[in-house]
């Protein structure tokens, strides 16, 4: 399974930084739902994206070297294998010219139903809008 990968260009707010001087680990984790989120709304069609919404189960994040006030970074994501109502997701975060990522992020999404609020299983039709079909 190839997915439709999504990249999101930000520029480092100066409200993102900690008393070490770089990004807070918590806005890391901010930056990785951000992407996931604005790739939900660039490919999910206007219908899925009234029926369904998503609540994180689980963010693995790993923190391989800092970033910095005024850095531009590059937050690239895609699906991995969805599971019953789970639905893994991968982002990298890389510094614009940098050869190597700077944080790597699984994250672990649940589907819900927008009016019920229950878990709902991920099916083919939503599997085909984030993966194309070959």
């Amino acid at each position: 399974m190839t997915a439709r990968r999504f990249a999101l260009t930000i520029r480092v707010d100066a409200a993102d930084i900690d008393r070490q001087g770089h990004v807070n680990n918590v806005a890391f984790v901010r930056y990785v739902q951000d992407v996931a989120v604005a790739h939900w709304l660039a490919l999910a069609s206007a219908e899925v994206r009234t029926a369904y919404t998503w609540v994180v189960r689980r963010h693995e994040v790993e923190y391989l070297r800092p970033a910095f006030p005024g850095d531009e970074l590059e937050l690239r994501t895609w699906v991995g294998e969805p599971s019953g109502a789970t639905w893994e997701r991968f982002t990298e975060v890389w510094r614009t010219g940098d050869e190597k990522p700077i944080v790597t992020a699984r994250t672990v999404w649940v589907l819900l139903d927008a009016t019920s609020g229950r878990p709902r299983r991920v099916d083919a039709a939503l599997v085909a809008q984030f993966v194309p079909t070959e």
